[in-house]
C-alpha cells in the first residue's frame, strides 16, 4: 500500500488554480424579525422571542419587514449592483429540526440585487498592494433558521449526541445572503483574497449600519467555497463547501486548508466529492458534513402568501444619495491625514487596525502613538491568543489613556506595557492598573539624586571616565539607577542628572 506524500503549499500553486468563491450570511439590524413582530435581540432565553407567524402555526400570515427590503438595497447600491424593478420571495423546501416551517422563506430565481462588485486590496508576491474585483452575483433576503444545540457528545455535533435541543429566537430574523462569482486567477494568494473580501464586506456592512457583523455571535457568517483545476485546465475542478466559518483568520485559513487537503486528494489520483464540510478552529482542516443538494433538492417555488416586491425607483435613487463614505474612500483619507504610505496602511487594514486606530486618535492619541501600539504590542498579543485584535482585551480609550500617562512622564514605554499587560487582563483602565502595580515613573528629585549618588559611589571606575570625557560610559550608571529603581525612572532624566552630578557636559 502506497503513502500519498502531502504537497506543500508552493507545490500545490504550481500545479493547481485555485478558484474559490464565498457565500456570506448577514442578519440584519432591525427590531424585529422578518415576517413577524418578534424581537430580534440576541441572548434571550430559548424560545422566549417566538410567535405563530415565525414558528409557522396553521393560519398564520407573513407580512414582509419594510426596513429589512430597504437595508437589503442599500447593501446591494454599496456593492454596486443592480436593483430589481420587480421580484418576489420564494419557499425553500427541506425538513430540519431548526426550521419550524419545514421550509425557508428565501429568494430563488429573482433575487432583489444582482451583478455588482467589491474591490479588495492584497500584498502580492512581489510585496506590492495588488487591487482584486471580486464580482457579485446576487444578493437576497430571506428569513434566518433557529439553533440546534446537540448534547451529551464529546464534540458538540450530533455524531455522539444523546440528545438535541432547538431555540426558536433566531428563526425568522432577517438574513440577508451575499453571493460572489467564482474568483479565479489569484493563485498562492486565494487564502489571502478571502480574507480582503470578508474583511472588506464587513467593514462596508458597518458602515451601512444595516448589522453589528458580529462573526462571534454569528450575525456574520460565511460559507467557503473553493477547488483545484490543473493549471492550463479548460474546465474548473470540483468544489467544496466550507460551512459557518466564524472569524476572518479562519476564512483564510479554511481556504488554505482546502487547498492543501484537495491537492492531496489528487496527487493520490482521488477525485474530489462535492459536499459541504466543517472548518476545525483547533486543527485548522475541514472534516466532510454531506453531499451537496441541488436547487432542485428544494423544490422552490413562488411563496404565496407574499406579494412581489416592486421598489420604486425614486427611493432606490433616494437611498443610493444617503448612502455613508464607504470603507475604501475613508480609509484613503484617512491615509493621507495619518501621513503613511501604501504598505505601511496596507499593514493596519491587514492587521484588522484601522477603526481601532482611528478610534484611539479621537480620543486624544496621535496617529504614530496609536499605530504603535495597535500594531506592535497588541498584534502580538492578539495573534497569540488567536483573537482577533479587536478582542484582544484593551480598547482604544485606553490604549489612548496609557499613551497620554508616557506623554505626561507618568510612564515610560517599559512601564506603559506592563501597564497595558494588566488592562489587557482586566484589572482596570491604564491609571488604575499603574496605581495598583505601583508603576509610576519617578519623577522625585530627591530620589532620583539619592539613587543616582548610591550608583556613582558603587562604580567610582565608571564615574572617572566619565569625568575624564568618556560620557558614553554613562550608559552603564544609568543601568544601574534604572535597575534600583525597578525601571520606574526617566532614563533620559537620569543621564542628565548623573553627568550634573560629576561636572560633566553631555
Amino acid at each position: 500500500m502506497s503513502t500519498i506524500v502531502l504537497p506543500s503549499y508552493d507545490e500545490v500553486v504550481e500545479r493547481y488554480e485555485p478558484v474559490i468563491g464565498l457565500e456570506t450570511h448577514v442578519e440584519l439590524g432591525t427590531n424585529t424579525k422578518m415576517f413577524c413582530g418578534c424581537p430580534t435581540d440576541f441572548g434571550g432565553e430559548p424560545n422566549t422571542r417566538v410567535c405563530p407567524v415565525c414558528l409557522g402555526l396553521p393560519g398564520t400570515l407573513p407580512v414582509a419587514n419594510r426596513a429589512a427590503i430597504e437595508a437589503t438595497i442599500r447593501i446591494g447600491l454599496a456593492l454596486n449592483c443592480s436593483i430589481a424593478g420587480w421580484c418576489r420571495f420564494a419557499r425553500k423546501n427541506y425538513f430540519y429540526p431548526d426550521m419550524p416551517k419545514n421550509f425557508q422563506i428565501s429568494q430563488y430565481d429573482e433575487p432583489l440585487c444582482v451583478d455588482g462588485f467589491l474591490d479588495v486590496e492584497v500584498v502580492g508576491e512581489s510585496g506590492e498592494t495588488e487591487l482584486v474585483r471580486i464580482g457579485i452575483e446576487r444578493v437576497h433576503l430571506e428569513e434566518d433558521t433557529g439553533k440546534t444545540l446537540h448534547v451529551g457528545g464529546a464534540t458538540g455535533r450530533i455524531h455522539g449526541a444523546t440528545e438535541s435541543l432547538v431555540d426558536y429566537n433566531r428563526a425568522g430574523i432577517p438574513l440577508v445572503e451575499i453571493v460572489t462569482k467564482p474568483v479565479p486567477g489569484t493563485g498562492a494568494l486565494a487564502p489571502a483574497v478571502a480574507r480582503a473580501y470578508v474583511t472588506e464586506l464587513r467593514d462596508v456592512l458597518r458602515s451601512l449600519g444595516v448589522s453589528d457583523v458580529r462573526m462571534e455571535e454569528g450575525s456574520l457568517r460565511c460559507d467557503v467555497n473553493t477547488s483545484l483545476s490543473p493549471v492550463g485546465a479548460t474546465e474548473w475542478g470540483t468544489r467544496t463547501e466550507t460551512k459557518n466559518v466564524n472569524s476572518l483568520r479562519s476564512v483564510e485559513r479554511a481556504v488554505r486548508s482546502e487547498m492543501l487537503r484537495q491537492a492531496a486528494v489528487l496527487y493520490g489520483g482521488g477525485h474530489i466529492i462535492q459536499e459541504t464540510r466543517h472548518f476545525q478552529e483547533d486543527t485548522g482542516d475541514t472534516r466532510p458534513g454531506r453531499s451537496k443538494e441541488t436547487a432542485t433538492d428544494y423544490r422552490y417555488f413562488p411563496e404565496p402568501d407574499l406579494v412581489p416586491l416592486a421598489p420604486d425607483p425614486a427611493w432606490v435613487a433616494e437611498l443610493k444619495a444617503g448612502l455613508p463614505e464607504l470603507p475604501r474612500d475613508h480609509r484613503r483619507r484617512l491615509q493621507e491625514q495619518w501621513g503613511l504610505s501604501d504598505l505601511d496602511m496596507q499593514s493596519v487594514l491587514n492587521a484588522g487596525a484601522v477603526e481601532l486606530i482611528e478610534r484611539t486618535v479621537a480620543a486624544g492619541a496621535t496617529p504614530a502613538a496609536a499605530r504603535k501600539w495597535w500594531l506592535g504590542e497588541l498584534s502580538r498579543r492578539a495573534n497569540e491568543t488567536g483573537v482577533e485584535l479587536a478582542a484582544v482585551g484593551a480598547t482604544p480609550e485606553q490604549v489612548a489613556a496609557l499613551q497620554r500617562l508616557v506623554d505626561e512622564g507618568k510612564l515610560n514605554d517599559k512601564l506603559a506595557r506592563v501597564v497595558l499587560e494588566g488592562v489587557v487582563a482586566g484589572e482596570g483602565d491604564p491609571a488604575e492598573v499603574m496605581a495598583a502595580r505601583g508603576l509610576e515613573v519617578v519623577s522625585d528629585t530627591g530620589a532620583l539624586t539619592a539613587a543616582v549618588d548610591e550608583a556613582i559611589a558603587a562604580n567610582p571606575a565608571i564615574a572617572d571616565k566619565i569625568r575624564d570625557g568618556k560620557v558614553a560610559a554613562a550608559g552603564a550608571l544609568v543601568g544601574a539607577v534604572m535597575k534600583s529603581t525597578r525601571g520606574q525612572a526617566d532614563a533620559k532624566a537620569v543621564r542628565e542628572l548623573i553627568l550634573a552630578r560629576l561636572g560633566v557636559t553631555g
